[in-house]
């Protein structure tokens, strides 16, 4: 199916169908990804558009059932995860199916598609998902390693349930950064260690325990213990080579300091979980773990969890912190860190992109903007946590505004965080009053962002934006924007006339750029252009480009630039570094252009 997006001009296939050709002719397809907030859950991330596929002819009967196949984009997926496909109905219930297969050819080209088998119309998703474990737990008893992760073990004992039991696992790995980052958010969680993996339970069967279950996974052990080991060991090494007299003291000073420290390093441990999610999270204390080889722990369960998690530490800690880590921690597993970029593009100011990007891929979208011919000012946002499926919406004030088809001025804009997907508008942006901010050469707004919680998102299939529902709602960022002022034609006697610098501003840009080009491709350092700026503004460059030469190179010239006043000669100066850098070639280039304005 070929559609065309909502809002866009743009034709994409947007799914494969395959089923007989009379259900075919009535069959409509289209994307639906202002919707995409509706379709994810916790754990769960949006991997595809979301598409809405629908009967036309209600009076049809489709012959169920059919197969489609919709195009993904996956990354991170990891052992842990697995492709799913989601179809919810219009009340918002879902199914999730199963893929027959994740790869397909259209042509000679090899995609990756997920294929399913329907028995029903309705709003479909690929989403990645942690992978479910599935088991049932006999009379007899059951030994059960998990395949995600083979350490993570369950053993039910002989006649734990009346009946066999069904039960359902899933696990989300924490990653050691993880913990690091809030312990360094909070000083009160200094005594953590570190956690096992979080794991969810369902147990649909409800049957009480007659037994016991013993768990077995691993919690790395505190990296201080295998320190001290090594300093002992390299302790024992440096002390042959020396005297006896010298050796013998030495030893007993070490060795009574690494005791002791020892004696400090007694890690606990700690189970906390809940029976379920209106009861909250509840520390174990009567839970005795015992730690085994390779950080593995385990310990015996005498009743369900719905979810669980062991946290080791280097000294105890009050009930309350440990609550307030659990559910810090499971608020940061489904939680990211996110920036907004808001560029210019180089050939038309008027032109901007907003994108919602990932911190930890901040830097990889600013290069590839960089490569679509997108600069900076303003800088990114300063970073905030999103969940899958929460919403930046924006608007502009001020002096400057923005329309998405070149006509529609003055509206709010939404963007939908998906952290497996690259959310951006490419919008226009003009200004309000042209004979505002006279006292600048240039016009002035401000981007406003909010954030839209799942909470707040209301579950209807249309979503509407409305200018003035923020009114009462604190912004979450903002960035402050400029435009160039046109050069206005006004007809004046000739000795009247004035000149403006304004419209030599872009040609200057350009050349700018395509110098730090030519420079970069001689592999020519910062330093060698004699450049008189301070030490601290090409760290500075350095910082912002560290893997682009060209970029630093046209940072730098940017910055000497706004050094100079307004009427310097900018091109004889420039020359003339050139010419000490020993590169005349280029400042003979340079003249020619500027003097016939040819700016590439």
């Amino acid at each position: 199916f070929l559609v065309e997006e909502s809002g866009k001009s743009e034709h994409e296939v947007v799914c494969f169908i395959k089923a007989p050709a009379t259900a075919l002719e009535n069959l409509k397809c289209k994307i639906v990804n202002d919707t995409s907030s509706l379709v994810v859950d916790d754990s769960e991330e949006l991997v595809s558009n979301v598409i809405s596929i629908e009967c036309s002819d209600y009076k049809k009967r489709i012959p169920f059932p059919i197969n489609i196949a919709i195009p993904f984009t996956s990354c991170f997926r990891g052992n842990y995860r697995e492709i799913m496909v989601k179809v919810t109905d219009v009340n918002f219930q879902s199914n999730y199916l199963t893929p027959i297969s994740l790869e397909g050819y259209q042509g000679n080209h090899k995609e990756t598609l997920a294929e399913v088998k329907i028995y029903q119309l309705g709003v479909f998703s690929v989403l990645s998902c942690l992978k479910k474990e599935t088991f049932t737990v006999p009379k007899v008893g059951l030994s059960q390693k998990l395949s995600v992760d083979s350490r993570i073990s369950f053993y039910y004992h002989p006649e734990i349930f009346s009946s066999p039991a069904p039960m359902q696992l899933k696990v989300q790995p924490i990653e050691p950064s993880l913990v690091s980052t809030l312990k360094a958010r909070h000083d009160m969680y200094h005594s953590v260690v570190s956690t096992s993996a979080l794991v969810y339970v369902q147990h649909p069967s409800a049957q009480p325990f007659n037994s016991s279950v013993t768990i077995t996974l691993p919690c790395p052990p505190n990296p201080e213990k295998k320190r001290q080991g090594d300093e002992t060991e390299r302790t024992r090494a440096i002390s042959a080579t020396v005297k006896r007299v010298a050796m013998e003291y030495h030893s007993r000073a070490v060795s009574t300091s690494v005791r002791k420290k020892g004696e400090n390093l007694r890690d606990t441990l700690k189970l906390l979980g809940h029976r379920n999610k209106e009861e909250g999270w509840k520390v174990f204390d009567d839970v005795i773990i015992q730690s085994a080889r390779n950080g593995l722990v385990s310990f015996e369960l005498n009743e369900h969890l719905e979810s669980f998690v062991v946290i080791r530490l280097s000294f105890l800690l009050e009930n309350t912190c440990l609550l307030l880590f659990a559910q810090a921690l499971e608020e940061a597993v489904s939680s990211t860190m996110a920036n907004v970029i808001l560029y210019h593009h180089r050939e038309n100011p008027y032109k901007i992109v907003v994108l919602l990007s990932a911190s930890k891929e901040l830097t990889w979208e600013r290069q590839n903007l960089h490569d679509e011919g997108y600069f900076r000012p303003p800088e990114p946002t300063q970073q905030f946590s999103l969940r899958e499926g929460e919403q930046i919406h924006f608007r502009f004030r001020g002096n400057i505004f923005a329309s998405e088809n070149g006509k529609d001025f003055g509206k709010v804009y939404r963007l939908i965080f998906h952290s497996q997907r690259k959310p951006r508008l490419e919008l226009q942006i003009k200004e309000v009053n042209e004979f505002g901010n006279h006292s600048s050469p240039h016009y002035k707004g401000t981007a406003v962002f909010y954030k839209i919680t799942k909470e707040m998102i209301v579950k209807e299939w249309k979503q509407p934006l409305l200018y003035g529902e923020y009114q009462h709602q604190s912004p979450l960022c903002k960035l402050a924007l400029t435009l160039p002022k046109h050069e206005k034609l006004i007809n004046r006697p000739r000795s009247t006339k004035r000149t403006s610098s304004d419209s030599s501003e872009a040609v200057w840009d350009n050349l700018l750029y395509w110098l730090a080009e030519e420079l970069a491709e001689d592999n020519t350092s910062l330093l060698a252009l004699r450049l008189p700026v301070r030490r601290s503004v090409l760290q500075l460059v350095r910082l912002k480009c560290p893997d682009n030469l060209t970029h630093q190179i046209y940072e730098l010239l940017c910055c000497w630039k706004k050094t100079l006043p307004r009427l310097a000669d900018k091109q004889q100066l420039l020359s003339r570094y050139l010419r000490k850098s020993g590169r005349s070639d280029l400042s003979e280039a340079l003249r020619f252009k500027w003097q016939n304005k040819v700016s590439t």
